[in-house]
């Protein structure tokens, strides 16, 4: 009798290590799916960190482009430019590069199209607009004249997090909220300048100076100068 109800515990018992072993893998597989997914979102973190230095760089490029320009505050004007629809962007008409001469806004015209090219050639479905800023504390001013916003955008490569939608939404909701100045001195309220949806945007703003510079291009012993605002 005592044997039988050996035997019967011992059927009782068979398969516990399997069900352990089960458990075992699934607990490792979880812990390994974490892994992965804490590994993805730093990679993404840092994509997206990359992505922006590459966008300051960007911006800084066209700053130290309107700062070669001798005249590019009193033309500030020709530098605004909204999204390009169908990338990639088309070549100037004038080359200004070597011995070539160039009015101011040609010498724009070439830098900022050059730029754009850059832009679209350095970031995934990269794409830039830039707008004259508004007067502080007048929305409806365009006596700032002294500033230009430029907005870059790139493919969106972001997880989507509940956590930090409301993070997102505000940060974008602060880039459109507003108006921007458009090249032909308008404000542009109905139709800002806006981050679009499902991409990643930059806003930074360059300060534009007035000043002198002599211009030796047209090969004269004499050079011309250009001073902004005459």
């Amino acid at each position: 009798m005592h044997q039988l109800n050996h035997t019967r515990q011992i059927g009782k018992q068979r398969g516990i290590t399997l069900l352990e072993s089960l458990i075992a893998i699934v607990v490792a597989a979880l812990g390994i799916l974490g892994i992965l997914g804490v590994q993805m979102r730093t990679l993404t973190d840092t994509q997206t960190s990359m992505r922006r230095a590459q966008a300051i760089r960007l911006i800084e490029d066209l700053s130290e482009r309107m700062k070669v320009n001798p005249n590019a505050l009193s033309g500030i004007n020709t530098y605004v430019t909204g999204w390009t629809a169908t990338p990639p962007t088309t070549a100037a008409t004038k080359k200004c590069v070597g011995s070539t001469t160039c009015t101011q806004a040609e010498l724009a015209e070439y830098d900022l199209k050059e730029w754009k090219r850059l832009v679209e050639r350095s970031l995934p479905l990269g794409n830039a607009a830039t707008f004259l800023a508004l007067a502080d504390g007048d929305a409806n001013s365009i006596t700032n004249r002294r500033q230009l916003g430029v907005l870059i955008r790139w493919r969106e490569n972001e997880r989507e997090d509940f956590a930090s939608d409301a993070a997102q939404k505000a940060y974008k909701d602060a880039i459109n909220t507003g108006a921007s100045i458009k090249g032909d001195g308008s404000i542009g309220t109905k139709d800002p300048t806006s981050c679009p949806a499902n991409f990643t945007c930059h806003l930074q703003y360059i300060p534009v100076s007035a000043r002198c510079a002599p211009d030796f291009r047209a090969g004269n012993s004499a050079p011309l100068f250009f001073c902004p605002g005459t």
